[in-house]
């Protein structure tokens, strides 16, 4: 009976296979997209916070020796406070007997304090000029300096010499450092002190053209007439010596509340205040000192003030007048701050909470690394001694299943080599609702011993259960399509069923076609990754998952779990757990070999890696009980739940932090340092594969391509993880994917090595 052709014009309904495939990738690009704005934010965490401690953006350089030809003789004669009314240089010198306490470099958490404590007790104000990388970092005491009456002024947002710096980046310094001070206390100021600037006699060419730009946008610059160079710590007689003005002339006095060890300022403070007080000096703010000096110029009595000044050692001026450079910050600058607050808090947080996470998976990686080098080669000597028996040879004929669906370019290499067992065996190929013929392709090569079972499709695990209730034999093999085994793989997989307790075995699978760059990064990952971790696991007993591409099972065992379960998308790791938890032991036979077609490209290594993922993350989560459960189930709970928690999830998500603080430390903080350090990683890593592929006897040049496959491969594993932890935490499912194959992994003769 021929088949009717399609009426013309008429589209085919997708099957309900495609129409799952069609939702799953709908929710997959979302799940990609914000896996990667995870990543992006935490990048940006790390830039801001580098940035908050100059370690990005940092500039160094300090000008010196530059002539001072165009600024003006009387700017550079005059006072220490420069403003620009109605565009002119003016300057403004501190009334006599009048001091102006100014500190720079501040908020710091231990000594801002500390000096506020000395103002306090004298009941004196002083004048504060903040960096705003330190004050959104420390924005209560910012808070709390202006509620006592100090007055804040502008020292840049990352304390860098303006005179080297562009127009923009002078103003985003400031606006920068504006922001922090609305965030912080809600207030601006229109006050500024340049970092490394002196007195107005130091001013030259270049630095001037900066006060311009400032004085345009209505700030006015503070100097210094004294300096008491307490970051020398001279020693607190000192320090008060530099900070005393001649002959009774009041003076803009420089102190530190940051930058070092304080511990003399503080002393010298309080000492200096009561020899000033004790002079008849009183003390103001910088707007203090303005508003008292526009008074002395004014007529007597024009103020209505009457004879008479404020008593020695008070404060000049009202509370307004000590704060006259204030602006409260509203609308969109006050918001704007609070936002540079609250990520700055975020940041500061984060990347501490980072580097201690970044810590401990350092520890956890090289610990597995050390763990997987004792145990390996434990597992080679223990197995591969010459009197080493499972116990009476297992001769008996087993099944093999293989499920199949569309897998016309691999089932006759598959079968084939199925075909050439030295080991008795019966083949069961169940087709799950093949589209493209493979059923018939697989009768058609009229191989003895070759039994094919049609089904609706189905998916994979209950392809499996139907071969698994059609199998005549008590010892069953699983393999995927597309892998093709060696003559000797299935009387090698088969003989640790002479032991009783022996449940399952996992083989050793190889990927078959090597020969691209990507598809020997999968053979570095095979050999290295999963053969080794699975000697370790082997000799801890707790195997957490049997390769789809080859593994042995006692058909007893598999029912007694109840067959292979769709709970989950990793069928092989659930029902490797399940019995773990029934109490069989599972082992890993390194001498049955299987070749399988790995991903050809990136997309289907993508898709392939993130259903093993998500898979297991399923697994692990079904059988959670475990980790309270007594006897068998326990042991695996308390012993192979964590560690592979914490070898396969844990670290593998922590895993890029050290690839984005090595570059972060390689831009911003010791270039040399970071790099010898991930060459120090790199060739642990190195040692670890050389020694696994020394155990599975493979040839040594793919090693060569290990530095690349950290730049790229590596990379893309983390994400496709990261990726998966969003679709678990999202409460997402996923379906079985297809991945396209070629069918170029031909049939290996045994022995056949890397």
């Amino acid at each position: 009976m021929t088949e009717a052709p399609p009426a013309r014009g008429r589209r085919r309904a997708p099957t309900r296979i495609e129409r799952a495939a069609g939702r799953a990738a709908a929710l997959h690009r979302p799940r990609v997209l914000l896996a990667l704005l995870l990543l992006l934010a935490l990048t940006c965490v790390m830039l801001l916070d580098g940035y908050l401690r100059a370690e990005v953006g940092d500039d160094q350089r300090v000008r010196t020796g530059a002539s001072s030809s165009e600024v003006p003789d009387d700017i550079l004669d005059g006072g220490p406070i420069l403003s620009f009314p109605g565009g002119q240089a003016e300057t403004t010198s501190v009334p006599d007997k009048t001091i102006v306490l100014t500190f720079d470099d501040g908020p710091d958490p231990t000594w801002t304090p500390k000096v506020m404590e000395v103002l306090e007790e004298y009941d004196v104000p002083g004048t504060f000029f903040v960096v705003g990388s330190m004050v959104s970092r420390y924005p209560g005491i910012v808070k709390d300096l202006v509620e006592q009456g100090n007055e804040i002024g502008v020292h840049t947002f990352t304390h860098v010499d303006l005179s080297y710096q562009s127009a923009s980046r002078v103003t985003r310094e400031m606006e920068q450092t504006q922001l922090a001070l609305a965030g912080a206390a809600g207030i601006t100021s229109t006050l500024f002190r340049a970092p490394y600037s002196s007195k107005t006699d130091a001013i030259d060419n270049y630095s001037w053209q900066v006060y311009q730009q400032l004085g345009e946008d209505g700030y006015t610059s503070v100097f210094i007439d004294t300096d008491s160079e307490d970051w020398k710590e001279p020693g607190v007689s000192k320090i008060v010596e530099g900070a005393t003005p001649e002959d009774g002339e009041g003076a803009s006095v420089l102190f530190h509340d940051s930058g070092g060890d304080r511990t003399q300022t503080v002393e010298a403070l309080a000492e200096y205040i009561e020899n000033m007080q004790a002079e008849g000096y009183t003390f103001t703010t910088v707007s203090g000192a303005m508003a008292e000096q526009q008074q002395q110029q004014q007529p007597a009595g024009a103020d209505g003030s009457g004879a008479g000044g404020p008593a020695a050692g008070a404060p000049s001026g009202t509370g307004d007048q000590l704060q006259a450079s204030h602006r409260t910050a509203t609308g969109t600058t006050l918001y704007e701050g609070k936002a540079l607050i609250a990520a700055v808090t975020v940041a500061e947080w984060t990347v501490p909470a980072l580097s201690a996470g970044l810590v401990i998976v350092g520890v956890a990686v090289m610990g597995r690394f050390g763990l997987m080098l004792v145990l390996a080669r434990r597992h080679y000597r223990q197995r591969n001694r010459r009197r080493f028996s499972w116990g009476p040879p297992v001769t008996r004929p087993v099944s093999v299943i293989v499920p199949a669906y569309n897998e016309k370019e691999c089932i006759e290499n598959t079968l084939r080599s199925l075909a050439g067992s030295t080991h008795p065996i019966e083949i069961v190929v169940v087709d799950d609702g093949s589209t493209d013929g493979t059923a018939e392709l697989a009768e058609g090569l009229g191989l003895p011993n070759v039994r094919v079972i049609r089904q609706e499709n189905a998916g994979k695990p209950a392809a499996l259960n139907n071969g698994i209730r059609s199998a005549r034999h008590d010892i069953v093999v699983m393999m995927d399509g597309d892998t093709v085994f060696e003559p000797d793989t299935v009387g090698r997989l088969v003989q640790p069923f002479a032991d009783p307790s022996v449940g399952a075995v996992a083989g050793n699978a190889k990927v078959g076609n090597r020969s691209t760059l990507i598809g020997a990064w999968q053979h570095i990952e095979y050999v290295m990754g999963f053969n080794l971790d699975r000697r370790m696991y082997d000799l801890l007993r707790c195997m957490p998952t049997i390769p789809g591409a080859i593994g042995a099972f006692r058909r007893e065992a598999v029912l007694q779990v109840g067959g292979m379960s769709e709970d989950t998308l990793a069928e092989d790791t659930d029902i490797t757990i399940a019995l773990h938890r029934e109490g069989w032991r599972v082992v890993y036979e390194e001498h049955a070999r299987a070749w399988t077609e790995a991903p050809r490209s990136l997309r289907q290594l993508w898709s392939q890696r993130y259903r093993w993922s998500y898979g297991t993350m399923q697994a692990l989560w079904k059988h959670r009980r475990s980790l309270t459960d007594k006897g068998p189930s326990g042991r695996f709970g308390r012993v192979g739940m964590p560690l592979v928690v914490l070898f396969q999830i844990v670290t593998p998500v922590f895993a890029p932090l050290i690839d984005v603080f090595t570059v972060y430390s390689m831009l911003f903080v010791d270039f040399e340092a970071a790099l010898l350090a991930w060459l120090a990683v790199l060739g642990v890593q190195l040692v670890c594969a050389a020694y696994a592929f020394r155990l599975d006897r493979e040839k040594y040049r793919y090693l060569l391509m290990m530095p690349l496959q950290q730049f790229a491969y590596r990379q893309m594993m983390y994400l496709v993880l990261i990726h998966s932890c969003v679709t678990a935490l999202t409460g997402g499912r996923l379906r079985w994917q297809k991945l396209k194959r070629t069918g170029e992994v031909g049939m290996p003769s045994a022995g056949t090595g890397g």
